[in-house]
């Protein structure tokens, strides 16, 4: 096909010919490219040429290469309306109560005034070519990594950090383990990059450790990207001792990377944690600030490896450059000033509190959550679908538990943002229990088959 499609058998005519027909749909996405040296035998020109129009192909995106598997043709990128994160939008009318969110109590967050003032001018940035991160800033988080990292920069948050990671590290067609369930936008970032997914059921501690090694005994993975406190939907955090034991797990396998998202930072109850405490050169960390310190900072720091995330801060050189250095004077201020910590860790117990609250009454009321870190509330459900508009007849919006899961959990779920309940939990754990179960005398009980997996 390709041989009757290139009338120029130039590098440039070769990659102009192929790229026709991905558009056209006659190289659809997935498909396997001959080999170079076949299309440089049936075009009679060197394989240095057909090698030339493949890299230009594989910068634009075109075509991505999977080592000895070979050269495919990339997927088109997704339409906003085909994203897992859409799903997760707010109500299509307006309720009095919107949990749906995941987003932190705006009033819950320490107050940037005088930080913004004590910041003066802002002027920070001497040169395009300044160092990405403030020294001051690096100084700091690096003495709250949870491990020492070979290299530190900071991107647009926790989302920004992953896609460029993602996009650093992965390739199409390449195997990525994540936690099932996991955040939604994850699975958007993996499929927008051609990632082949594999779900790895958590428990209340985290991965399952037996499930991570059968995973990993199959096609070998090149990335695990995990939550390692208040994961979001399911509110676990991984305990020291079975970050440990993912890391026995992993130890015969040095070249899967281990991208840790540790979104809710400084809100979560459970200290830090990391599978990089136990191999250092093998894992990517995201800190982001923006649940506890402001989700308009924008602000999150990647550390680990200097080889991922050095090709993260030099190929941002080429975009944005760097993430504005008078916020990061800001998020400096607030890591730093006495009034603002304890704003945050006021915050953190506030959370705390609320969690407690709502599962009490849950559970009073015969429903089955879990909630125990961060902003979250992962309610056990018998119909999400029922359940969703049982809740918005009452006014309240909360988010499906479906975008969240690779494959489908032993029940339905939804999320509920506790972290914007301040009271009332009586009342609301009586609205989310009655939604959870299915009236038997109404729709009917029903019985589904789902595969083992979490709750």
């Amino acid at each position: 096909m390709i041989s009757g499609a290139v009338d120029d058998r130039s590098a440039r005519g070769i990659a102009a010919a192929v790229s026709r027909l991905v558009t056209s749909g006659r190289l659809p996405a997935g498909s396997r490219l001959p080999t170079v040296r076949d299309v440089a035998r049936e075009l009679g020109v060197s394989p240095t040429t057909v090698s030339e129009a493949w890299q230009s192909l594989g910068r634009a995106g075109a075509i991505r290469t999977r080592g000895r598997s070979g050269t495919f043709v990339a997927g088109p990128v997704l339409s906003r309306g085909d994203w897992r994160y859409t799903q997760l939008a707010g109500p299509a009318v307006p309720v009095a109560r919107d949990l749906s969110t995941g987003v932190p109590d705006h009033d819950l967050l320490p107050d940037l005034t005088e930080a913004l003032r004590r910041i003066g001018d802002g002027r920070l940035t001497s040169s395009y070519l300044d160092e990405p991160v403030l020294p001051g800033l690096e100084a700091v988080l690096r003495e709250r990594w949870p491990f020492p990292p070979e290299r530190l920069t900071v991107v647009d948050g926790a989302l920004d950090a992953l896609d460029r990671i993602l996009g650093a590290v992965v390739r199409f067609g390449d195997h990525v383990l994540v936690e099932n369930p996991t955040f939604a936008p994850i699975l958007d970032l993996l499929q927008t990059v051609g990632a082949t997914v594999v779900g790895v059921p958590i428990d209340d501690q985290g991965l399952e450790p037996a499930a991570l090694a059968a995973a990993l005994d199959g096609y070998p993975p090149a990335a695990l990207v995990l939550q390692p406190r208040a994961h979001n939907p399911a509110g676990v955090s991984m305990s020291p001792g079975r970050a440990a034991e993912l890391a026995g797990v992993l130890a015969g396998h040095p070249d899967v990377l281990v991208i840790e998202d540790d979104h809710a930072g400084d809100i979560a109850s459970a200290p830090p944690v990391s599978i990089g405490r136990h191999r250092p050169e093998g894992t990517v960390h995201v800190a982001s600030f923006s649940k506890s310190h402001g989700p308009d900072l924008r602000l999150a720091a990647v550390g680990g490896p200097a080889a991922v995330v050095g090709a993260v801060a030099d190929r941002r050189l080429l975009g944005p450059g760097w993430s504005s250095r008078l916020l990061q004077g800001v998020l400096l201020d607030l890591l730093t000033d006495p009034a603002a910590v304890a704003r945050v860790a006021a915050a953190r117990d506030a959370y705390a509190s609320r969690r407690t609250a709502l599962l009490k009454e849950l559970a009073g009321h015969g429903a089955e959550a879990t909630a125990a870190d961060g902003i979250n509330l992962w309610l056990t459900v018998d119909d999400q679908q029922i359940a969703m508009v049982s809740l918005a007849a009452q006014g309240i919006a909360v988010a499906p538990g479906a975008p969240f899961c690779v494959t489908p959990l032993r029940s339905d779920h939804v999320r509920v943002t506790v972290g914007l309940v301040a009271g009332g939990f009586d009342d609301l754990a009586g609205a989310l229990a009655s939604a959870a179960h299915l009236d038997s005398r109404g729709s009917g009980a029903r019985e589904r088959a789902h595969p083992r997996g979490w709750r």
